[in-house]
């Protein structure tokens, strides 16, 4: 990825761009493919909220103190998480999709006790809902998502000096 705006990341070939709220009452609008999608700023100022809507998975709190999200914070970037769903996972090949994904991602910010805790702090900004949804589809698998993925938060890394704001694994 060349620049990470939006017109870098619609260059890259991501589409969807559709708000949290929209894609949680019409999952028929995600992709039932595999692949890595993106969670990107609205037109709304950010503001975290000490309690977020993320489920207890496990009975574990998913929220952090709010000088955690601060310090995480990457300054001047749409992107705050990139994920993926789909390719090899403990040696053997998931086909796991981005509407299964995405769906369980979502119902774990509306509070639900579900295993999809990467990515939590977005569940702490407020109006999360508004946030925007993008998405690149890996068909056939001919590529594997999670390289994908890595890749996308090694050149991140490379140009903001620190992975996204809710990525907090690899």
């Amino acid at each position: 990825m060349k620049n990470w705006t939006i017109e870098g990341i619609k260059e890259y070939g991501f589409t969807g761009f559709q708000k949290i709220s929209d894609l949680v009452n019409d999952y028929s609008k995600i992709p039932d493919e595999r692949g890595v999608y993106l969670i990107i700023k609205s037109d709304f100022p950010i503001k975290f909220i000490e309690v977020g809507t993320g489920g207890f998975f496990k009975n574990k709190n998913p929220n952090v103190g709010l000088d955690i999200l601060s310090k995480k914070w990457v300054d001047k970037s749409e992107v705050l998480y990139i994920g993926q769903a789909g390719g090899i996972r403990a040696e053997k090949w998931s086909n796991t999709t981005l509407r299964e994904r995405l769906k369980l991602y979502f119902n774990f910010g509306q509070g639900k006790s579900v295993a999809h805790k990467g990515g939590r702090y977005i569940w702490q900004i407020q109006n999360n809902l508004g946030l925007m949804v993008s998405w690149i589809e890996l068909p056939n698998k001919i590529a594997d998502p999670r390289l994908l993925e890595k890749g996308l938060i090694s050149t991140f890394v490379e140009f903001y000096g620190a992975k996204p704001f809710a990525n907090l694994n690899r």
